[in-house]
């Protein structure tokens, strides 16, 4: 019969998950904002890009960013059509954005039931579950990445589920179709998932000598399927055989140069998190023998090396871990758990310490606990990080959300349907004018721009400044070419070379926006311009898409 005792880790997992419902809640609260007496809420703007594509798929144009236009500019197609799901209702543009933040809430609550069961699976140690699972609820990167909408928060508690699932085998070799089905699932959301899965079919393969040859045999048939079967898909819809944004972020950059960044960005995840604690999990080796334990190992480091192979991601400038890394985190966090636990226990041992040397020891763990939640939320060493973290600042990327929204309003305000307008940032402001031709200056829905090599510094010098997927731009092509009716933003980095294309246009500033206007558009409505528009200087002004 169970005594109250064994029920502590329920009530620690119950306890975790209120206080990260209530954490949610508020933050996604905070990250909305009113403008015009409607209260808006927004998703990261590479997740709005998803979200026009998920519109026009909703409202009968395909799955496309420009009607007419078939360009995969996305790398998470199943999400994305889980984004048109929500089109499908009766909801407005901002209550879609706030369905999919409470989607990823979920998904991330989910994420946490799953890790419980992780640990159990190792320990009841209350400390090592109380550790893991705080950690989790409450690292800010992943919290940004999964209630911002991003498809984050459902390969994240996919990861884990994977994981658990793996385990179960050891006990139940049953699970392993379930296992199968949904690695090759995962891939649907996003194509990368892949290297989880070759990592869990090759754990099975050489820890499963019984059964390996069902797991090589249908592990990787499974996923050959499916891949096989997208990229077909991919290339009758959008006739090429890889997604647009493979070609922009890949191709042209210096294999040499991109896996040298990758290097700094783990680097400087580690730097931040202190080298000491983002280490400390190794040392669960010290004190387990469990193979299980290689696993949770092989799968984190399997999302760094690969993340290291990409060149990190886009927004490492901002601190704390990427998207590529952040879907496996919880697994080192649980590490972590387990080695505090492990290091607690053995010098309790060794000092053979009484009751008042037991209470001691784990207050000084508490502490060290405490220390390290502070520790890997501290992004940058910016205390910043902190208020925004605790919610007492703006969490980040909200100043720039509301910059375009105000910017569509206004564009929909001064432009007719069908008005070229020429963008940075390819997600929000294209979301809330769906009936407006955009232009994606960086090059995600460009098949030209994409094809080109980058702009950026070749030195190791420059790493700090590669952004990937944000390095190419031809205004050759994009002005030059297309020639927009309207200039919204253009690129922080090299505004200048526009300039040589720009004598057709007029520069004005609404409501403290800059708009370059082309002279003369018959798509402009220059009464209401001449309302709004006030004073500018000559000086050109660039809406940064990212808020530096």
């Amino acid at each position: 019969m169970k005594s109250f005792r064994d029920y502590y880790p329920l009530i620690v997992l119950i306890g975790i998950l209120f206080g990260f419902a209530i954490y949610a809640v508020r933050y996604i609260r905070a990250t909305s904002f009113v403008i015009e007496g409607t209260r808006y809420y927004n998703l990261f703007d590479d997740a709005m890009i998803s979200m026009r594509y998920a519109w026009n798929l909703a409202h009968g144009n395909g799955l496309v960013w420009n009607t007419g236009e078939r360009v995969e500019g996305f790398s998470n197609p199943l999400w994305v059509f889980f984004m048109a799901f929500w089109h499908l209702l009766p909801l407005s543009q901002p209550e879609i954005s706030l369905a999919m933040q409470i989607s990823g809430g979920v998904f991330l609550s989910l994420n946490l039931v799953i890790i419980y069961k992780i640990i159990r699976q190792f320990t009841d140690d209350l400390l090592s579950i109380g550790t893991a699972l705080t950690m989790t609820a409450f690292y800010g990167p992943l919290n940004i990445w999964g209630l911002l909408g991003t498809e984050v928060s459902v390969l994240t508690f996919l990861v884990s589920f994977s994981v658990l699932i793996t385990l179960f085998l050891a006990h139940n070799t049953h699970y392993r179709y379930l296992l199968y089905f949904l690695l090759g699932f995962s891939t649907l959301i996003r194509i990368d998932m892949v290297v989880t899965a070759v990592l869990i079919v090759g754990f099975l393969v050489f820890t499963d000598r019984q059964k390996w040859h069902s797991h090589l045999g249908w592990g990787i048939s499974v996923l050959a399927f499916v891949l096989v079967g997208q990229t077909l898909l991919r290339y009758w819809y959008y006739e090429e055989w890889l997604p647009n944004t493979y070609t922009l972020k890949i191709t042209g950059f210096s294999s040499t140069l991109r896996i040298a960044r990758g290097i700094w960005v783990l680097f400087e995840l580690a730097w931040q998190m202190n080298w000491v604690l983002f280490l400390l999990p190794l040392a669960v080796l010290l004190f387990r023998q469990d193979k299980s334990i290689w696993l949770l190992l092989l799968v984190f480091v399997g999302q760094i090396v690969y993340s290291t192979y990409v060149g990190g991601d886009a927004w490492e400038h901002r601190g704390g871990a990427n998207r590529f890394i952040s879907i496996a985190i919880p697994l080192w966090f649980t590490l972590f758990g387990m080695t505090v636990a492990s290091i607690r226990k053995s010098v309790e041992k060794s000092m053979q310490f009484k009751s008042w040397g037991i209470r001691a020891s784990y207050v000084v763990a508490l502490i060290l606990v405490g220390f390290s939640i502070w520790n890997v939320n501290f992004l940058k060493a910016d205390y910043r990080s902190i208020e925004r973290w605790l919610l007492q600042r703006k969490p980040l990327y909200v100043e720039s959300h509301e910059k375009y929204i105000r910017t569509a309003l206004i564009l929909n305000r001064i432009t007719q349907p069908g008005t070229k307008i020429a963008v940075i940032a390819a997600g929000t402001i294209p979301y809330y004018l769906p009936d407006r031709y955009f232009i994606d200056l960086l090059g995600k829905t460009d098949k030209i721009i994409a094809q080109q090599p980058i702009k950026s510094p070749i030195s190791l010098a420059g790493l700090a400044d590669i952004r990937p997927g944000h390095m190419k731009w031809d205004y050759a092509h994009s002005i030059g070419t297309l020639r927009p009716d309207v200039i919204v933003q253009l690129w922080e980095e090299d505004y200048k070379s526009a300039e040589p294309y720009l004598s057709e246009y007029q520069l004005v500033a609404i409501e403290g926006l800059p708009f370059y206007i082309k002279t003369n558009s018959p798509q402009i409505r220059w009464d209401i311009i001449e309302e709004l528009s006030g004073d500018v200087s000559d000086e050109f002004f660039a809406l940064i898409p990212i808020g530096r």
